[in-house]
């Protein structure tokens, strides 16, 4: 999959699932999959991964298939790159205890 970051812009602004967009929430957009789904995404390149709870759509941009808030590009190190290959693994519901958010 194919994966991009956003944040400044949409920060404090309401996510398509009536939240309060956090850039630094762990977090990701994704057109299809139902909010509240938990996603572990490992960046290919560095092996890094974390893991993401679904709370808005996108994107919208053709070739990418998912979004990232800013705290998860920070944590999969790619804020420089923007746009990356990740693996994405839904995880079950034992599984979905992860951190909110990353401090800047």
């Amino acid at each position: 999959m194919i994966a991009s970051w956003y944040g400044p812009k949409f920060h404090g602004k309401l996510t398509a699932n009536g939240e309060i967009y956090n850039q630094m929430a762990l977090t990701a957009a994704h057109k299809e999959l139902p909010f509240g789904t938990f996603l572990r995404i490992t960046n290919i390149r560095n092996g890094k991964s974390v893991v993401v709870r679904i709370n808005d759509r996108g994107p919208f941009i053709e070739g990418r298939d998912i979004d990232l808030s800013k705290g998860t590009a920070l944590a999969l190190g790619m804020i420089q790159r923007g746009v990356i290959r990740v693996k994405v693994e839904e995880l079950s519901t034992s599984e979905q205890i992860y951190p909110v958010s990353l401090l800047n």
